[in-house]
């Protein structure tokens, strides 16, 4: 064989090893996008479930405040606004906060 036959073959055996690494990564990609969807509408849709598991278990009460509170010469609409301020300047759900009393001082 002529070693310009050889630098032929010894490209295209380079093209074809080339081609299939480039098809197995589009494969790969194709499959983790796949994933990340079925992985996304999961999580969705138990974000969906567990409120409404947890709102048909619970009183109103429970379901507003996470336990039942004591207000002290404050109305409710006043409360609710200081709990959600409080939770959100501190980055805990209002769901794992549970407040015991609110006064007004």
């Amino acid at each position: 064989m002529p070693v310009s036959q050889g630098i032929l073959v010894a490209i295209l055996g380079f093209g074809v090893v080339f081609f299939m690494l480039c098809i197995l990564w589009a494969v790969i990609a194709i499959v983790a996008r796949i994933e990340a969807v079925l992985a996304a509408k999961k999580k969705v849709a138990a974000e969906a479930e567990a409120p409404a598991a947890a709102a048909a278990t619970a009183t109103p009460n429970e379901v507003a405040y996470g336990s039942e509170v004591q207000l002290y010469d404050v109305d409710e609409k006043t409360a609710a606004c200081i709990m959600a301020i409080v939770s959100d300047e501190t980055k805990i759900p209002l769901a794992e906060l549970k407040f015991k009393s609110i006064k007004s001082i």
